[in-house]
């Protein structure tokens, strides 16, 4: 759903015009293949580059768009029925991606969602998905440490202990040592509000966060202590909080950032509030990424019924973000 995905933003974009430029990183082959489903899409202000990006090409005068083809051969796509050779397009477009904005070459980098069976099953055995792909390119060793998974909904903000694992795996990665480098990493990396302390609560693990150890023990063992020893470090956490009734205070503007135990128990959460609106920010990054909140959708592939609102969502709130970055550092924004 991709392709469909990007030039159905396209179509849209002429009240976009001024305030960023976009640079496709897709294969011609799979834009082609769905033209007829798609015929709104600026296709005649689609230009391709050959290979070497430079700040000429991206210049912001330029009424054209810019694709950028990371495989750069002819071959048949089938939409919905991925292959190995979708598996190999996908990796190839994401190292491109990187490499654009690691050199500062572009401001940020926004993804389409990936089928990480495909990739695992085809191209490279163990992908879990982009944000430990990127980060490992980008030298990041540890997850929670040095880079987390966060979602940004318009009024939820929440980041995960852990990501992808099985519920059971995922129970077992909360840990004191866990819990406290999370809020660190969460405390360092996320703007700040205007109040300039980050107000962060975080979900316990247990139904009413343990009821004082009648349903369990972790929340008083392993959570509270965690919490006590960020507070120590300066940071304004508090918890754990019952996760029943945590997101929605923190919705009602009584926290700026929820830390979620285990990935379910923060997306659902940020799914039933707000899908199709939220953005997965990837924080620790030495450079902004950013991606949409739903799957690959391959059922309605080139069909299309793709609907582009979720990604012009995230597009919204990538440029809030470089504005922040902007007022922090004075960086110039491209």
């Amino acid at each position: 759903m991709g392709p469909e995905i990007l030039l159905r933003l396209l179509a849209g974009h002429e009240s976009d015009r001024g305030r960023y430029r976009p640079l496709l990183i897709a294969e011609r082959a799979a834009l082609e293949a769905v033209r007829d489903v798609v015929p709104e899409a600026p296709w005649d202000r689609l230009v391709y580059l050959p290979g070497v990006v430079s700040r000429e090409s991206l210049s912001p005068g330029d009424d054209r768009i810019p694709v950028l083809d990371p495989v750069g051969s002819e071959r048949r796509v089938e939409p919905g029925r991925p292959g190995p050779a979708d598996a190999t397009g996908a990796l190839l477009a994401l190292d491109t991606g990187i490499g654009l904005a690691a050199s500062g070459l572009v401001s940020a980098l926004v993804t389409c969602p990936v089928s990480k069976e495909t990739i695992a099953r085809h191209a490279l055995p163990g992908f879990v998905g982009h944000t430990d792909f990127l980060a490992h390119r980008a030298g990041l060793e540890r997850y929670g440490r040095d880079y987390l998974m966060t979602f940004l909904a318009p009024d939820l903000r929440v980041a995960l202990l852990s990501t992808h694992l099985p519920l059971r795996g995922a129970l077992d990665r909360v840990t004191e040592q866990a819990v406290v480098e999370a809020l660190v990493c969460l405390d360092h990396h996320a703007p700040a509000p205007a109040s300039g302390r980050r107000r962060i609560a975080v979900a316990g693990l247990n139904p009413h966060a343990g009821e004082g150890g009648l349903l369990g023990t972790e929340d008083s063992e392993l959570v509270a202590p965690a919490v006590a020893e960020a507070r120590r470090r300066g940071i304004d956490a508090q918890g754990p909080e019952s996760p029943d009734s945590l997101f929605a205070r923190a919705r009602r503007g009584e926290f700026d950032w929820v830390l979620a135990l285990y990935h379910d128990q923060g997306l659902i959460a940020v799914k039933t509030a707000a899908f199709g609106l939220a953005t997965n920010w990837t924080l620790g990054l030495p450079y902004l990424r950013t991606s949409v909140d739903h799957g690959t959708a391959y059922a309605i592939a080139g069909r299309g019924e793709a609907d582009a609102g979720p990604l012009r969502a995230v597009i919204e709130t990538t440029l809030e973000l470089l504005t922040q970055r902007v007022g922090r550092s004075g960086e110039s924004r491209r």
